[in-house]
Order: structure tokens, then sequence, then C-alpha cells
């Protein structure tokens, strides 16, 4: 199953003439984020993310990628992560944040059609219809749905990951998949500010039957405003005790060439969770580490 999938995402995605890379799974240095910690690999790091290194090929000029490859971050492991997994992530020049939910949409009706599995999905006892378009709420309406606290309270607390965690995400996607978007600006990592609303960022997530499947921008590509964003990562990083990265100085360089740019990062292994019908993330991969 996990190979048909692999090969249907290979299928979509070159049916829409996009470019397969490779990019260095090993680099001097990542995108500072403060609850992302990188694994070392001698003096460098192994990546948490390819994204820098492809934004840096879509300012060269490429206009549409894709990549499936290996990441890793230390410390994540649990019924829903691995320490290492797999990664699909792709970029198309000239889309936005809502273009790409509507190619999820596609992407996901696609690899159900190709497993032979149409536009219904049966997952943990329930039926997820795929059936489009799918859902979309902010963060805020989310929040005051499900959370036990209110969105701001979360913020002010440091405690917007555990609500998000523990209360809200066990709740999501299982008649259909949702989308999640307006993050908090504070939340907006490498995405734009929503120039219609300053607090937000162009930032959403995608959800179905409890599971986080995706996390996807529309592309800040301002080197200046990026510079700031991660010098502030990097000081919660200081404070925290944690490693510090150096500045990715060469992204941010490319940055100033980038044009106009959405981009997605997709689990593939969560995504064989979905398919495989499996709560836990160990049946879907070869060798869990713990068999190593």
């Amino acid at each position: 199953l996990r190979s048909r999938l692999i090969h249907e995402i290979r299928r979509f995605f070159r049916d829409w003439d996009y470019l397969e890379i490779e990019t260095p799974i090993r680099t001097p240095t990542q995108a500072p984020e403060v609850h992302i910690d990188a694994q070392e690999s001698g003096k460098w790091l192994l990546q948490t993310s390819p994204e820098l290194c492809m934004k840096r090929l879509i300012a060269a000029g490429y206009p549409r990628i894709f990549q499936i490859c290996k990441c890793f971050r230390k410390g994540e492991r649990g019924n829903r992560n691995l320490p290492e997994f797999t990664m699909l992530e792709w970029y198309h020049q000239g889309q936005t944040l809502f273009d790409l939910m509507k190619q999820c949409e596609d992407l996901i009706r696609w690899i159900s059609r190709g497993l032979g599995k149409g536009d219904t999905l049966p997952y943990q006892g329930k039926t997820i219809y795929l059936e489009t378009p799918w859902p979309r709420q902010t963060v805020s309406q989310i929040f005051f749905r499900y959370g036990s606290i209110s969105l701001k309270d979360a913020l002010a607390l440091n405690r917007f990951d555990e609500i998000m965690g523990i209360h809200i995400e066990p709740e999501l996607g299982w008649e259909t998949p949702i989308f999640l978007y307006n993050y908090p600006a504070s939340l907006g990592s490498l995405a734009r500010i929503n120039p219609e609303n300053p607090d937000s960022a162009l930032r959403f997530e995608l959800y179905a039957g409890g599971l986080e499947l995706c996390n996807a921008f529309t592309e800040l590509t301002d080197p200046k405003e990026q510079k700031i964003r991660f010098e502030k990562e990097m000081k919660s990083r200081s404070g925290m005790g944690k490693s510090a990265y150096s500045m990715p100085h060469k992204f941010l360089e490319a940055l100033e060439f980038m044009p106009e740019t959405a981009g997605c990062a997709m689990g593939v292994d969560r995504l064989v969770m979905l398919f495989a019908d499996t709560s836990t993330i160990d049946p879907v991969v070869a060798f869990p580490p713990e068999t190593l």
C-alpha cells in the first residue's frame, strides 16, 4: 500500500508538470524554530525539512517542484511521530494558499481513486467522505468550538500546541477532511502575513481522521522580515537553553529573488496511516527505530 501510494503521488505531480528534485539532507544550518530540534551529523545537521534548499531552487527559476525525502527531528517519537520520517514537499510559483487547498483536495482524491478506494474512506470505524469542497475554518473559530480556553489565552499562556494536540486535533476531519487557516501571526514561521488581517498568517493545516496531514504557506519573500523572524526564534531557543543554529545567509540572499509562491509539506507516513486505517505510525514503516 505504501509503495502504491508513493507511486500515485509521483503520477499526480508529473501529470501537473512538476519537476521532481533532490536536495541535500545534511546541511550546515536549518531554519531556526523554537519547537523543532535538528539531529546533529558531525558539525552539520540532518534536515528537519527541505524547505530552504527547495526555495532556493524556486528563486533560481524553477516554477514547479516537488520532492519525497527523509527528514529528521530530534526527540519526536510517539504514536504518530518518528524521529526519521518521510516528507512530501512541493512549491508552485504564482499560487496562493487557497490554490494549494484545492490542490490538496485533488491530490488526496487522486490517491484514493488510484488505490481503488473512491470517494469514501473507512478510518477507525467511521467513514470519511472525500467529495469536495472540504470545509475551511479559521483557527479562532475552531478554538471557540473545541478549545478548553480561548485562542487569545492559549497564546498568552504559551499553551497553543497543548490545546491543539489534546483538545482540538482529535475532533477534526471525521466526516470530511478540514482545512484550518488564518493561523496567528506569531505562529507564521515562514509564511506571509495576511495583508487583510495583520494578526494572522497565510498558513493552513489539513486534518483528516484526527490526523494533521500537512502544513502550507503563501510564502514570505521579504528577506529582511524573514531575518527578523529567524533572529527572534534564535533568541527564544537560546532562552530555553537549546542549541543555536547559524543564520542561513545563502537562503536569505536567494529569497530576494523568489517570486510569489505557495508551498506545502505533507507527511507521507501519516497519509499512509489514513489509507491503511491504522491509528499508529509503526505499522506503516518497515523498521520503527526500536527494531534496529
